[in-house]
């Protein structure tokens, strides 16, 4: 099993930004793909940004390209969303997601991953 425990989400004012870490334990060398995703109350759960722990490699969904920047510290199992420039419609609650691998937009496919954080609230006053 590996365990998921997400921080960093807040307030902010549009425009402004935020920075969320998630911190894996537990069986950790069983997965390379970590992703964030996020829901608001009106919409389904989707794809935000993903990173391969080994290469390094990062796929974003369009709505964020430019503005989010995911990173990852393997010495402290830790993937991390930089958020610049937040709308109003960046408010959900974000979730941190881990999968054994991943491929470029395969990694936006939701049932790919087997592990789940909780979930952080963002909330992006306009």
């Amino acid at each position: 099993q590996v365990q998921l425990v997400e921080s960093g989400g807040g307030l902010v004012q549009a425009g402004g930004s935020l920075r969320l870490s998630c911190v894996a334990s537990g069986r950790t060398f069983s997965i390379d793909a970590m992703g964030w995703f996020r829901q608001s109350p009106e919409k389904e759960r989707e794809f935000v940004a993903a990173i391969s722990r080994s290469t390094g490699s990062t796929y974003y969904a369009d709505s964020v390209k430019g503005r989010f920047t995911i990173s990852r510290d393997n010495s402290k199992n830790t993937v991390n969303l930089q958020m610049n420039s937040l709308k109003f419609e960046d408010t959900a609650v974000y979730y941190c997601a881990a999968a054994r691998s991943c491929y470029a937009s395969r990694c936006s496919v939701r049932s790919l991953y087997d592990y789940w954080g909780q979930g952080t609230q963002v909330t992006v006053s306009s």
